[in-house]
């Protein structure tokens, strides 16, 4: 389903308009909406992708003028560091910085190879250092801005087959308890966790559009439902909103109750 386009921010806005918003994995699921949203809160953004360049260029179109989207790796910490100075370049420095890219590969430990360590715990945790690692100076200089790190509930409560991801999301819930220390007052870093969404990616993963698979989901969330992309973005327009001022090197966790940690 397309959506409205966001018209680019226009000079003399409201506080905040136009000022720069990175978001990794900003083309897809959820990154997808948490790009649309922070348009919408007059941003201009910038939202990362790795590969899928047709939705990419369907993020642009759908969402207008005020998203742009560059191909950076994540992984890559010179790629993300010259997206990132192009990026100051043409809007200013950014105020809000969203680590969304994650990669899942769902596998017993012992049949996972170095491999795929590396691409997942790559992507989840050191895409989250090497993209705050380029944003952050710019943002020191004027107080107010927020990184909010995208983790997930298997980063609290461990599952199989998801060793690596589920260590990588742990690690990344204490990276933003050390970064909310290391970047006060000036930045507020915190970790926002959606429990199900309604992505293509999770209907495929937990086959939620087979009745007896989604009701056997549901029988563990006490709201009976799964997430809308849209509630997550809810959670993230309220951890960079000003409403959130005193709430840093915080987890915020989206599941339905699912998880009452």
């Amino acid at each position: 389903m397309s959506t409205a386009p966001v018209a680019a921010p226009a000079a003399g806005g409201p506080a905040g308009a136009g000022s720069l918003a990175v978001v990794s994995g900003g083309t897809r699921g959820i990154g997808r909406a948490l790009s649309e949203r922070l348009a919408r809160r007059g941003h201009r953004v910038v939202a990362l992708y790795v590969a899928d360049e047709e939705a990419a260029r369907a993020t642009e179109a759908d969402l207008g003028p005020a998203v742009r989207a560059v191909r950076a790796d994540v992984t890559d910490a010179g790629a993300v560091a010259a997206a990132v100075a192009d990026a100051v370049e043409r809007y200013g420095p950014p105020r809000v910085v969203v680590n969304n890219a994650g990669v899942n590969i769902d596998k017993p430990f012992l049949r996972s190879t170095p491999e795929e360590w590396h691409t997942v715990i790559g992507t989840s945790l050191f895409g989250a250092l090497n993209l705050t690692h380029a944003c952050a100076p710019h943002m020191l200089d004027e107080p107010g801005g927020s990184v909010v790190n995208i983790g997930a509930t298997t980063g609290l409560r461990p599952r199989t087959d998801g060793a690596a991801y589920c260590a990588a999301k742990a690690a990344l819930l204490h990276l933003t308890k050390c970064l909310a220390l290391e970047l006060a007052p000036a930045v507020r870093v915190n970790c926002l966790i959606p429990g199900f969404t309604w992505t293509d990616e999770v209907v495929a993963r937990f086959r939620l559009d087979d009745d007896a698979a989604r009701e056997a989901v549901l029988r563990h969330i006490p709201q009976g439902r799964i997430a809308s992309t849209a509630e997550i973005a809810d959670a993230l327009e309220f951890l960079v909103d000003s409403r959130s001022s005193y709430i840093t090197g915080q987890k915020l966790i989206v599941d339905g109750g699912q998880f009452m940690w």
